[in-house]
């Protein structure tokens, strides 16, 4: 079989025919609309109406494409839009309140990785909460292209949600997390195993209510829980739940190079 052949069997054998930078393309567009309408000419409420009225005949294709979408009623996703607009306000203005470095809500808004990729996982997750999988994708990891910041649309995160830094996150389908968490760069909320057998249970830590949890920390395991208000250190590693108001941290050595025994395993040389 030629290869042009091999390529069709597999286009003919596709579920779904969506257009992925349509798709992405959609989603970073929506953000800006949502959040910079001044910087988009969209200040009147005529205009506001007007781009909304396409932005839901775009949407509605791009449903269309994917076979999951095809059951769900277009409008909810846009009747949702008050709540998560509000919730993401919220989001905008915690970081603001709990980062020295920003001097505004409006800079957290438009120059925030952590801010970008919450806001994608919010609007994310209402499609799958009504059973679409595919585009949800699609968009956490056009976010995570973008900010390096991975978090799957199935996690279930509370409000007043803050990400200082960002990079390398990594946030499971199956995570909980609760209202007022701060995490830094490089934290991982896992599993413990990763098998297909798993498919469809918990496998993702729960984080309680006002958790802090610092940089490079990894949190593994579906029954892992971290009680509220705990403050988790940073280059941590918890495979079992923490009770609330505890602190977790690597206790670091630091030892005076010059005084170490020779016969110390930091000295052989090879």
């Amino acid at each position: 079989m030629s290869f042009a052949k091999q390529l069709h069997a597999g286009y003919s054998r596709r579920i779904f025919n969506i257009d992925k930078k349509k798709t992405e393309d959609f989603i970073d567009s929506l953000f800006r609309f949502i959040f910079f309408l001044e910087y988009n000419g969209c200040a009147d409420f005529s205009q506001i109406e007007s781009r909304l009225d396409s932005f839901k005949v775009q949407f509605e294709e791009i449903l269309r494409s994917a076979v999951d979408g095809a059951k769900m009623d277009s409008s909810l996703f846009f009747d949702t839009f008050p709540t998560v607009y509000k919730a993401l306000e919220d989001d905008a203005r915690y970081i603001f309140e709990n980062d020295p470095a920003a001097q505004s809500v409006e800079e957290v808004k438009f120059s925030y990785p952590g801010f970008f990729a919450i806001a994608v996982y919010r609007l994310a997750h209402e499609l799958v909460r009504h059973g679409v999988q595919l585009i949800p994708r699609i968009w956490t990891e056009y976010a995570h292209s973008k900010t390096g910041i991975d978090i799957h649309p199935g996690a279930e995160i509370g409000k007043n949600f803050f990400i200082d830094h960002g990079t390398g996150i990594v946030i499971g389908e199956t995570t909980v997390i609760g209202n007022n968490v701060k995490l830094y760069q490089g934290v991982t909320l896992g599993a413990l195993s990763v098998t297909k057998e798993l498919q469809n249970k918990k496998r993702h830590p729960t984080i309680e209510d006002n958790v802090v949890i610092y940089a490079n920390a990894t949190i593994l395991g579906g029954q892992t829980v971290i009680g509220k208000d705990s403050l988790i250190g940073g280059n941590v590693w918890i495979t079992e739940s923490v009770a609330s108001n505890s602190v977790v941290f690597h206790k670091g050595l630091v030892t005076v190079r010059n005084k170490l025994p020779v016969n110390e395993p930091i000295n052989f040389i090879i």
